[in-house]
């Protein structure tokens, strides 16, 4: 007999710092799931992105196993990352808080290129200079 997926569930967590605390525990506590396994293998898969946020979609099944898929990085937190700023501005039009260059959005672009929907990368990288002036940077070209 095939396994039956029960549920999906969408988390996002510091790469390489999981624990069974809130949001993993809250999210896979009433599915049944064995949270410490869990958070173990992500733990392991994410030791090199240590800091970076990472969205993981966990499919529970029938039988409480799992597994997941890691996503890219939120484009958000790779600009601020890029720009070195602790986090985008509240009114973007009048207070700028930061400055991000084109070949830093290219460099974005092609780690988030997959979950992004453009044709190429120069595409992708508009997508996320619209990101970039949302959180009020400057984009230099």
């Amino acid at each position: 007999m095939a396994k039956q997926l029960v549920a999906e569930v969408k988390v996002q967590i510091p790469g390489g710092a999981a624990t069974p605390a809130p949001p993993v525990g809250t999210a896979l506590g009433p599915h049944g799931v064995n949270i410490g396994q869990f958070v173990q293998q992500f733990n392991e898969r994410t030791k090199d992105m240590a800091g970076t946020t990472i969205p993981v979609v966990i499919s529970v099944y029938n039988d409480r196993s799992f597994d997941f898929v890691m996503k890219s990085p939120p484009a958000a937190v790779l600009l601020k990352q890029a720009a070195q700023i602790a986090k985008g501005s509240g009114n973007p039009k009048k207070n700028k808080v930061g400055k991000v260059t084109m070949a830093q959005l290219k460099e974005i672009a092609k780690t988030k290129f997959a979950d992004l929907n453009a044709p190429d990368l120069d595409q992708a990288a508009k997508v996320i200079a619209g990101t970039a002036r949302s959180m009020g940077l400057e984009v230099e070209k």
